[in-house]
């Protein structure tokens, strides 16, 4: 009795950390096994960020869903983002991974998804948005040292054509339309780009549905019992 007491002392400990390091859990509800990841901040790629930006680092993040696509328990992810941007690499990695995750997947944004936050909003196979939470399209930043050379210029041209194209596979927004929306000057004061609510985001074809937690976690169960409905 005393070496199972100690057994639950230890999974509890690490699920504390787990929360701690990576805002990630495991959660046994009624239905299913579910595994909860939170990217939230500035996604921290090869730079560090300074101490008052609150980060993702993709370091945590990329072990943890390949953990929770390999794990036998594991039924399903959910993935909360509420985004500000940060190193596009690191960002559109963890979108790839997210993407070709084979059990069901549900991304639900909180907040806002800027910048590298959109292709990660995409990735999963349903995403859902809050209704107050904003979805924030412009091009590519860069940070340090730029040249003011043509190959720097093609250099962003294809970065940006990498993002465009993933979020383009993976929604069901236009090329055209989602280069309209990031090139826009009559909305941002200082900025290029384009601010979409969560209503505004699901009638671009960018999010699938604005709804609440309850609702996108109905959704997980369903596509979980869809797929164990297959294995029979």
């Amino acid at each position: 009795m005393k070496e199972n007491d100690n057994k639950k002392e230890t999974k509890q400990a690490i699920e504390s950390d787990t929360i701690k390091e990576i805002g990630a859990v495991e959660t046994l509800g009624e239905k299913h096994k579910i595994f909860c990841l939170t990217i939230i901040g500035e996604i921290e790629g090869h730079n560090i960020s300074n101490e008052q930006t609150k980060t993702t680092k993709y370091e945590h993040v990329i072990p943890a869903l390949i953990a929770a696509e390999e794990s036998s328990e594991i039924e399903g992810l959910l993935i909360i983002l509420n985004t500000v941007g940060g190193d596009v690499e690191a960002g559109l990695a963890i979108a790839e991974l997210i993407s070709g995750i084979r059990k069901p997947t549900v991304t639900f944004v909180l907040g806002g998804g800027h910048s590298i936050g959109v292709p990660l909003a995409v990735a999963a196979k349903r995403s859902f948005i809050a209704p107050s939470a904003t979805m924030t399209i412009h091009p590519v930043r860069m940070n340090g040292l730029v040249l003011g050379v043509p190959q720097m210029m093609n250099h962003f041209a294809r970065m940006q054509e990498r993002i465009t194209d993933f979020v383009v596979k993976n929604s069901h927004i236009k090329k055209s339309r989602f280069t309209e929306l990031m090139m826009n000057t009559g909305e941002l004061v200082t900025d290029v780009g384009t601010v979409l609510t969560g209503e505004k985001a699901v009638k671009e074809g960018l999010i699938d549905t604005c709804s609440d937690l309850s609702t996108v976690l109905d959704c997980l169960y369903e596509m979980i019992d869809k797929e164990k409905d297959k294995e029979l």
